[in-house]
């Protein structure tokens, strides 16, 4: 294994962290126990199996020193292989819990350890000795969620994965690092190059900011974590798709948008005139090939029609939204944001990490993404996975994020919440469930 400097998208996420906002992805996979110490046995072999797998073992280090690199890496990040890697210091074994989603809450408000390979799995028996989770952490600058399943795929049990294609060869760099007396210069492009990037970013998101957002989206960096989770029937989305048109997804969002209506009128806050910002990542990753690593991502910016009161017109808007922001192609709009990372230098990165991660409340109120799950059954130690729930990181300002995936027949829901902001999280989870039958009614399905 060889090092790699960081791609300027990742090394954006690994400096937009802080303490009350970490930027690991998760996903809390649940589990049919063979036996009661089923749980214990799953821990042993992560780490045993996570011994074996290169991408588990990189760590991420800062780039300061001269000779090595080019000079525009200077101020960057690379990813490397830690000589002292450990899996034990990643694989945990937690007592007997009844709340697998509590437990995972409480996980996910502690940051990585970035002194180490930034990823986690965390083992949770059942209390009822027939069931055990494992909640997988992957920083986001190690992994997209494409990445990240391959990396989580590679500890479960053994299974047909398609064929890994060779990974292209970055170009050398050649230079040392300028002479420390041009570091002033440095450092005045880079908070320029901050602050151009910023400017249009802001522009970008400047064109939705005529539609009224709630106060329920928005918090104060209190670093609390609260999940949840919704298990919805693929077959239901698949009726109310070939009743309506468009696409799985479409129905998807605008499940969350008519849960999000009913949940800020049963909490008093009110939907009328509601129309919050939803970005909604874009892979740019081949289905078939989760290398190289990192993150290959763009996004499309949507308005979520909270504020309709009729279930299918919020479908339809939906719809026409998504059909629009596809036609534009994913490299305009709140994708061109995301891109702005490849024009802007490692060191203007890791001094405009805070800027960034403050302006994001700008470009949108709320995360609406969804991660693909392979449709064949995931088993770990012979126990098959019967849940998975993706779980997604808050940007800072922001109270909730939701992720989807579809796993063998049925649509996992992940919810995360700032737990002091959104104490009611397990409302929002119920009226999700409610909207997928206020939809099916609608549609005459």
């Amino acid at each position: 294994m060889t090092s790699d400097l960081l791609a300027p998208l990742d090394l954006a996420f690994w400096n937009i962290e802080s303490a009350e906002h970490p930027m690991h992805l998760g996903a809390l996979g649940v589990f049919s126990a063979h036996s009661p110490t089923a749980g214990a046995h799953a821990a042993d072999l992560l780490a045993a199996r996570a011994a074996a797998v290169p991408g588990l073992r990189m760590r991420i280090r800062d780039v300061w020193q001269p000779f090595s690199f080019r000079p525009q890496a200077f101020g960057g990040a690379t990813r490397e292989p830690d000589p002292d890697f450990d899996p034990l210091h990643h694989v945990r074994l937690h007592a007997p819990t009844a709340d697998f989603h509590a437990d995972a809450g409480r996980l996910m408000e502690r940051p990585l350890e970035r002194g180490r390979p930034p990823w986690e799995a965390h083992v949770l028996p059942g209390q009822d000795g027939v069931s055990f989770a494992v909640l997988f952490k992957f920083h986001h600058a190690l992994a997209d969620g494409l990445r990240a399943l391959t990396l989580a795929a590679a500890v479960l049990d053994p299974m047909d994965l398609p064929e890994r294609r060779p990974r292209a060869e970055e170009p050398k760099g050649r230079g040392l690092l300028p002479d420390v007396r041009r570091l002033p210069d440095l450092v005045r492009g880079a908070v320029s190059d901050v602050s151009r990037a910023l400017d249009i970013g802001t522009s970008v998101a400047l064109s939705s900011l005529a539609v009224r957002s709630s106060s329920a989206f928005t918090s104060e960096a209190t670093g609390t974590r609260r999940t949840a989770g919704v298990v919805v029937d693929l077959d239901d989305v698949h009726r109310i798709r070939k009743s309506e048109g468009g696409t799985v997804n479409d129905v998807l969002i605008a499940v969350v948008a008519g849960a999000l209506r009913r949940w800020l009128d049963e909490r008093g806050d009110g939907s009328e005139g509601v129309s919050p910002r939803a970005l909604i990542p874009v892979s740019k990753r081949r289905p078939r090939t989760a290398t190289p690593q990192g993150n290959r991502l763009s996004g499309y910016l949507i308005r979520l029609p909270v504020d309709d009161p009729d279930p299918l017109g919020r479908l339809a808007a939906v719809r026409t939204a998504m059909d629009r922001n596809k036609n534009a192609g994913p490299n305009r709009g709140a994708g061109a944001v995301a891109l702005l990372a490849d024009h802007v230098p490692p060191l203007a990165h890791r001094l405009g990490g805070p800027l960034v991660s403050q302006a994001a409340r700008l470009w949108f109120d709320i995360l609406v993404t969804s991660v693909p799950l392979p449709s064949f059954g995931l088993k770990l130690g012979g126990n098959p996975v019967t849940e998975v729930y993706p779980l997604a990181p808050l940007a800072r300002g922001q109270a909730l994020a939701v992720a989807v995936s579809t796993y063998r027949g049925q649509v996992h829901y992940g919810l995360v919440a700032d737990a002091e902001a959104v104490p009611d999280l397990d409302r929002l989870a119920a009226a999700l469930t409610r909207e997928v039958e206020t939809l099916i009614t609608a549609c005459g399905s």
